[in-house]
């Protein structure tokens, strides 16, 4: 080949190449919608929670494509089933990324799926806002795709701290599930807890599947704690809840990571009665959050969707996500996965959930973002949900 020939041929590749990458641009810009990937457990042991917040997810889609939508385009919803398992939940992010092209995705429900979708984020450098998952380790274990508008554990024991003298706590003890938020949980709040005077009694562990607790409720029977402090999936607080009264229990028993009481009282009646709910939204009392307005707007929508009701917690966190991603992508101008992590840093806006602006939490220069939205502890009395005050 003569050096003509070569110089010809370079040029051809060159052409070839910047004709493909305008072809693929032209691509992008020509589609109609844009899509959001969002990464849920539909099916499993923690469905109702996910299919909860995948309807958080369609109000505000809906709401924004209302208003114009997202660079003038409407934002198309692809939900996945990662089917409560951390697996799946792995491979339901690698599917959102490669096959479907999304270039941000939202989930993944719960310490432990997040966890493991998280690789894959950094391996494709693809941003993911998580609005469900406490386990202080989704923020700083060095990922620079990870955006938690969700409060991390330690940031719910640290709200709840105001109420430990007042309630009396003396000593308490712990039963969670045997998982990433779970275990976290008891770290986080057992640290709160000494922080404030309050002895760490018993600490005990179910699997996320488990429905028989009687085990762990007869060592924690034995214990001379007051208050129980419990963190698990609503259906397995009812069931907690229900084999206490059988066993005659009288403790004191606060969730963590956002519970629903309406379905407690449904579903665990006399049982629920007395117990306390760190909650992170709550619609009962729309005026107590920093968006009075905004709330009210989003339990309007829910209810005219005819959606459960119990949902209504979980859905409001998911719903934030939503419209933190649509902003983001707003600001970026164009669907690309760098400017849109790039844009998330600038959030800074008044959500149902609290004040939305990301500080940097995980090792320097790998840094994640980390909300700091706000959260209230409620109580069941006689079948009614109160707020209780600082």
């Amino acid at each position: 080949m003569t050096t003509e020939e070569g110089d010809m041929s370079i040029a051809r590749k060159v052409l070839f190449s910047v004709i493909g990458t305008c072809a693929l641009v032209s691509a992008v810009n020509a589609q109609e919608t844009i899509k959001l990937g969002v990464n849920l457990p539909l099916t499993g042991a923690v469905a109702a929670s996910g299919n909860f917040v995948a309807n958080g997810v369609k109000v505000a889609a809906e709401e924004i494509n209302a208003n114009g939508g997202v660079l003038g385009k409407k934002l198309e919803l692809i939900i996945e089933d990662n089917k409560s398992n951390p697996t799946e939940a792995s491979n339901v992010t690698e599917k959102l990324i490669v096959r479907d092209k999304v270039a941000v995705i939202q989930g993944a429900w719960g310490s432990t799926f997040t966890l493991a979708a998280m690789p894959k984020l950094m391996e494709y450098k693809v941003p993911m806002v998580v609005d469900i998952a406490s386990s202080t380790k989704v923020t700083t274990a060095g990922n620079p795709f990870v955006f938690r508008v969700a409060p991390t554990n330690l940031m719910e024991a640290e709200n709840f701290a105001p109420h430990i003298k007042k309630l009396g706590i003396r000593k308490a003890d712990f039963l969670v599930v045997n998982n990433d938020w779970g275990l976290n949980g008891v770290e986080a709040f057992g640290k709160v807890l000494r922080e404030n005077g309050v002895a760490v009694g018993q600490v005990q562990t179910m699997d996320p599947s488990a429905q028989d607790m009687t085990s762990q409720l007869a060592v924690i029977k034995a214990s001379d704690g007051d208050t129980l402090f419990l963190t698990g999936s609503v259906e397995q607080a009812m069931l907690i809840m229900k084999q206490m009264q059988a066993l005659g229990i009288k403790r004191r028993v606060v969730t963590s990571g956002g519970a629903m009481p309406e379905q407690l009282i449904a579903q665990a009646g006399s049982a629920a009665n007395g117990t306390y709910h760190i909650m992170l939204f709550v619609p009962w009392f729309p005026e107590a959050t920093p968006n009075p307005e905004a709330a009210k707007k989003f339990v309007e929508s829910w209810r005219a969707h005819g959606f459960d009701p119990y949902g209504l917690p979980e859905g409001a966190r998911a719903y934030v996500g939503t419209h933190v991603i649509a902003r983001a992508i707003e600001r970026a101008g164009v669907v690309e996965p760098e400017a849109i992590r790039k844009a998330l840093w600038e959030t800074n806006f008044d959500t149902l959930t609290g004040h939305i602006e990301f500080s940097k939490e995980g090792p320097k220069g790998k840094e994640s973002g980390q909300a700091h939205p706000i959260s209230y502890l409620v109580q069941i009395d006689n079948g009614e949900i109160k707020l209780v005050q600082k």
